[in-house]
C-alpha cells in the first residue's frame, strides 16, 4: 500500500500560462516516493515538464531506481547540497540527463562550481528580486495576483503557486458571450430539439468550432471525429453533450490568468470524476466533473456564484457543493481542493476519512491533471 501522497502546484510564466506542473510527493523516505511515482508511469502528463519535490526529503541516490520520464525535473533545496547523499547524487543526475531546480535558494548563497541549474525556485517574501539567481528565477509563497506583478516587476521569470486564485477584479454580470453559452447549456439540459441547439450555435460560429475542437480532443478519447452538432449528438447523446459544454463554459475567459484557472477548474472535475467512480453511478460521475470544472467559474466569468447559478438549471448536489460545502459531492470537492497544497497531511486526512486508498488517490490525480493539460490550446 502506497505511503506516499501528491499534491501540486503549476508553474507560470511572465505572462500567467502555465508552462510546467509541481509535483510534491509526501512520503516516508525516498524509496517509498520512488515506487509511486514508478506505479504513475503509465498516466504520466507528458504535455509539460513535471518538477518533482521531496517535500522535507534529502534527494539520495536512491531516486535513481524511479524510470525518470523524460520531462521530469528533480527539485534540489539549496540546504541539502551540504548532505552528502545529495552531494553523490547531483554528478548521477547530470549523467543521466536529467534536468534540475535548485529550490529555496537565497541571493548569495554558496553553490557547487560544476551546477546546472535549469530554474532556481525562491520564496519572494524573504527575497523580493531574484537578484542574479543561477538560472530562470520562479518566485514562490505570492499571495495574490498583484504579488505576482511586482515579482515580474522584480526580474522574476514566473512562479509556482496558486497566486491567481486570489485577488481578482470583484464580481460583476455576466457577459453575452458567457451568457449565450449559459443559454445553450440549458437547452442541451433540458432535451431540447437538436435545431434548436444548432440555431444558437450558428450565431457563434467561433464558439461551435471550439466545441467541436473539444470534443475531438485526445482527452476524451474518441474512435471516430466529431465533423457537426447532430453528429456529436448522435454519437454521445445528450448527458455527454451536456459535459462537454459545461467544459465549454470553463474556457470562456478571457482573463490573462484564464488558461491556469482553466487547467486548475478542468483537473478538479476530473479528479473527482475519476475518485467518485467507486460511490457514485455514471450520470452522478458526470455531475461530479461539472461540479469540480464549475467550482472556479465565477472567478474565471469575473461574476458571483449565486448569479451563475441562478442562471444555470443544475441538480441540487452540484448547487449545494458549489454554494455551501453541502451534500454528498462536497467531501470530493474538498478533496480536489486539497490536492493543490503545498502540505500533504490534510488530504491524506480527508482521503482517510472517505477510506479512499493512496495510490487510488494519487492515479487520480495524476491522471486529471494530465487530462486537464491536453485540452490546454
Amino acid at each position: 500500500m502506497s505511503q506516499t501522497i501528491l499534491t501540486r502546484e503549476p508553474v507560470v510564466n511572465k505572462s500567467r500560462a502555465i508552462t510546467a506542473n509541481r509535483l510534491i510527493a509526501h512520503g516516508p523516505n525516498v524509496a517509498a516516493v520512488v515506487e509511486t511515482l514508478n506505479g504513475l508511469s503509465d498516466i504520466w502528463p507528458a504535455r509539460h515538464t513535471v518538477f518533482v519535490c521531496l517535500g522535507r526529503l534529502v534527494p539520495t541516490p536512491e531516486l535513481l531506481d524511479w524510470a525518470v520520464p523524460q520531462n521530469a525535473m528533480i527539485e534540489i533545496p539549496l540546504p541539502a547540497l551540504a548532505h552528502p547523499q545529495t552531494q553523490a547524487l547531483l554528478p548521477q543526475l547530470r549523467e543521466a540527463g536529467i534536468s534540475t531546480c535548485l529550490s529555496w535558494y537565497t541571493p548569495g548563497a554558496a553553490l557547487p562550481a560544476d551546477a546546472d541549474w535549469r530554474f532556481v525556485l525562491m520564496d519572494a517574501r524573504k527575497s523580493p528580486s531574484p537578484n542574479g539567481a543561477p538560472g530562470l528565477s520562479l518566485a514562490w509563497g505570492l499571495a495574490d495576483v498583484p504579488a505576482f506583478k511586482q515579482a515580474v516587476g522584480a526580474g522574476y521569470d514566473g512562479a509556482s503557486g496558486w497566486f491567481f486564485l486570489h485577488g481578482n477584479p470583484p464580481p460583476k454580470e455576466l457577459s453575452p458571450a458567457h451568457a449565450q453559452i449559459v443559454r445553450l447549456l440549458n437547452l442541451v439540459r433540458n432535451n431540447a430539439d437538436i435545431k434548436d441547439i444548432e440555431g444558437v450555435l450558428k450565431q457563434d460560429v467561433a464558439l461551435s468550432y471550439k466545441l467541436l475542437r473539444y470534443i475531438n480532443s485526445a482527452g476524451f478519447g474518441l474512435m471516430c471525429e466529431i465533423q457537426s452538432f447532430r453528429h456529436a449528438v448522435s454519437i454521445l447523446g445528450y448527458d455527454n453533450l451536456n459535459k462537454w459544454l459545461s467544459l465549454l463554459l470553463v474556457t470562456a475567459s478571457r482573463d490573462p490568468s484564464a488558461p491556469a484557472m482553466m487547467q486548475t477548474a478542468i483537473a478538479r472535475g476530473r479528479f473527482m470524476e475519476e475518485v467518485g467512480a467507486q460511490f457514485f453511478d455514471k450520470s452522478e460521475r458526470d455531475n461530479l466533473f461539472i461540479t469540480g470544472a464549475f467550482s472556479l467559474l465565477n472567478v474565471l466569468l469575473g461574476t458571483s456564484m449565486q448569479n451563475l447559478l441562478d442562471e444555470l438549471n443544475l441538480p441540487a448536489s452540484i448547487t449545494e457543493a458549489l454554494l455551501s460545502e453541502q451534500g454528498e459531492f462536497a467531501p470530493f470537492l474538498k478533496l480536489a481542493r486539497l490536492c493543490e497544497s503545498f502540505d500533504g497531511a490534510p488530504l491524506a486526512k480527508a482521503a482517510g476519512d472517505l477510506h479512499l486508498e493512496t495510490a487510488a488517490l494519487n492515479r487520480a490525480h495524476v491522471t486529471a491533471l494530465g487530462f486537464a493539460d491536453s485540452l490546454q490550446a
